[in-house]
């Protein structure tokens, strides 16, 4: 985040190479960080997975994948699962929206239809983020994740 020091906020997303779900949001993060970073919200992508129990989530790997699929945004690993814990992430992908102070403000899913963006008709995200824009909380604060558990050997 110290990247970022003019943000208004983050959408960090923990997120992997190998999991349908986490596949089937890719474009979407994409058009996330697009749309969002030039009003100061990027997108952090961050892999929780341990590669020694998911090999295609190996930082090899997610270098590769970054690359192909053109990640306009950092797509860092969580090297020892350190940080997935300190947030409460459960699944990839899991959103967790913070804002300019730090603080949580939205925890969950991009929007309601992983099998398509145009078949979404609730877009979770970009409500909590237009939220914080209008001075507002989001409403909901809190979704459910739908994705793959994340991969641990602990």
């Amino acid at each position: 985040m110290s990247d970022y020091p003019d943000a208004e906020g983050y959408i960090i997303i923990f997120t992997c190479n190998h999991c349908p779900y986490a596949i089937a949001y890719e474009d979407r993060i994409i058009k996330l960080h697009k749309d969002m970073a030039p009003k100061g919200y990027p997108v952090i992508a961050i892999s929780p997975n341990d590669p020694k129990v998911q090999a295609e989530d190996s930082f090899e790997q997610m270098k590769i994948r970054a690359k192909d699929k053109g990640f306009p945004f950092p797509y860092a690993i969580d090297e020892g699962q350190k940080v997935y814990p300190k947030f409460g992430a459960e699944r990839t992908p899991h959103v967790f929206l913070v804002d300019k102070d730090r603080v949580l403000q939205y925890i969950g899913a991009i929007d309601n239809n992983y099998k398509s963006a145009d078949a979404a008709d609730e877009h979770y995200l970009r409500d909590a983020i237009a939220a914080l824009e209008k001075g507002e909380k989001p409403s909901p604060a809190v979704t459910k994740a739908i994705g793959c558990t994340i991969k641990t050997s602990k």
